[in-house]
């Protein structure tokens, strides 16, 4: 599926990344991982959540943060999307908590999203269709997840805490408007989780091959392609972080150099923080890149999908960045906390 250019974009975006951090290596010290795996990963720390955190408490505080670099007028919003695999409410939408809980009108769609990490990309690609129909003037569309993983697994190393925020509506208005979009999914058997299991399962092997990077390498292509655009008419190229690796050899396999991925990065790496992890990075980058550029977006979520976004940013982007805390403010304000505190905040004991 493809999009052309539509007089779509981003309004406003916003980040939220919690203070408290674990180092990789302790957690790979105490399961007694090989230490080689952390360095091979090219993973250092993971944010963690606090104990009152949750998914839509770190997606209200980036949503807050899109309005406000937005200053549109909240009357106007008329969707809600939030993307997540960490919903605190099994049944009971996580879209209209974030929404009341900013005061926007009752007036709107909300909605959950579910694809695994690649969730809040659906939230951007139906934002994308609902502006440029008219059915919306503005959409707010929020990535925010937990850490999930079994305590023990080799997913403890990189699963994350953070969220993410942005606002999609007019090109006119736009810091960066949408150039395309394309999509490609699969049913391939990577990640899941069974109802009632606290914790998902993956198919070891499969989640590069053939999950991330052929999904990722497809999307990207098929973009590319109808759009007419190679590697070097990307500026930046943003990828999911599922690690501190596979975005740097999924790029460089599609003939990005690494100094353009290398901004997308989060750094320090702050772990897999799900559906905000390819959001966080284009977020970094909106933060620090001039009007005129050219960026690749691409999400993935297991089982398995990945959008491709072509964005090109515009002369509003440098007067919003500072009304709202920045992701490099986030990445440097951090306090390091032990497993014991790690396992407490994320409730670990009450599930082992």
């Amino acid at each position: 599926m493809v999009g052309g250019e539509l007089p779509v974009g981003i309004v406003g975006w916003g980040a939220y990344i919690p203070r408290y951090r674990i180092k990789s290596i302790e957690i790979a010290r105490l399961w007694g991982f090989d230490q080689s795996l952390v360095r091979s990963l090219n993973i250092e720390e993971k944010a963690v959540a606090s104990i009152d955190e949750d998914s839509i408490t770190m997606g209200w505080y980036a949503a807050r943060s899109a309005l406000r670099r937005s200053a549109i007028d909240i009357s106007e919003l008329g969707a809600v999307f939030v993307g997540t695999e960490s919903k605190p409410y099994a049944v009971k939408p996580s879209a209209t908590i974030i929404g009341d809980a900013l005061g926007l009108p009752n007036k709107k769609l909300a909605s959950d999203m579910e694809f695994a990490c690649r969730a809040a990309g659906e939230g951007l690609r139906i934002s994308i269709g609902l502006v440029a129909s008219g059915m919306v003037r503005y959409s707010l569309v929020v990535g925010s997840d937990t850490a999930q993983a079994n305590p023990g697994d080799v997913l403890e190393l990189t699963a994350a805490s953070g969220a993410a925020a942005y606002v999609v509506g007019p090109k006119s208005e736009s810091v960066a408007y949408f150039e395309g979009s394309y999509t490609f999914t699969s049913d391939t058997p990577d990640f899941w989780r069974r109802d009632g299991s606290p914790y998902p399962m993956h198919g070891e092997v499969f989640t590069d091959e053939p999950a991330y990077f052929t999904h990722i390498m497809s999307s990207v292509k098929g973009l590319m392609n109808e759009l007419g655009l190679r590697p070097e008419d990307f500026d930046y190229a943003v990828f999911h972080q599922p690690n501190g690796r596979f975005p740097l050899r999924v790029g460089l396999e599609l003939g990005f150099p690494k100094d353009k991925v290398l901004p997308g990065l989060l750094n320090p790496w702050i772990g897999n923080t799900y559906n905000a992890s390819a959001l966080l990075g284009l977020a970094k980058v909106l933060e620090e890149v001039k009007p005129g550029k050219r960026i690749l977006l691409a999400t993935f979520g297991s089982g398995a999908g990945s959008d491709a976004f072509s964005i090109v940013t515009t002369d509003a982007l440098p007067s919003k960045i500072d009304r709202a805390l920045k992701v490099a403010d986030m990445l440097s304000n951090k306090v390091y906390v032990g497993y014991d505190v790690y396992s407490k905040y994320r409730k670990l004991l009450e599930r082992m």
